[in-house]
């Protein structure tokens, strides 16, 4: 079953998202996130942000479930509780 995830920004997200697009060097995968982001915000459809932005539509589904259900655009892997300290931590 395919669900439309519906992306609502508050002030707060969109400016930063905006920010993060008009200044500086940043990596590709955060830029198209943000403009995945951003789009449906102005009322664009699934389809259309993937013709836009230049990727498939499983991405675009990927990234607003990821936002939707409370993962913070761009910030990767969570953190794991303990930091690695390598293989002396798994004889443990």
């Amino acid at each position: 079953m395919n669900i439309r995830y519906r992306v609502e920004l508050n002030q707060t997200e969109r400016d930063e998202l905006k920010a993060l697009l008009s200044g500086g060097r940043h990596a590709t995968r955060k830029l198209k996130r943000a403009q995945i982001l951003l789009a449906p915000d102005a009322g664009a459809s699934d389809e259309e942000i993937a013709r836009s932005v230049g990727v498939g539509g499983s991405t675009v589904y990927r990234t607003k479930r990821r936002f939707v259900i409370g993962r913070q655009p761009g910030r990767g892997a969570q953190r794991r509780a303990t930091p690695w300290s390598g293989p002396q931590a798994l004889r443990q």
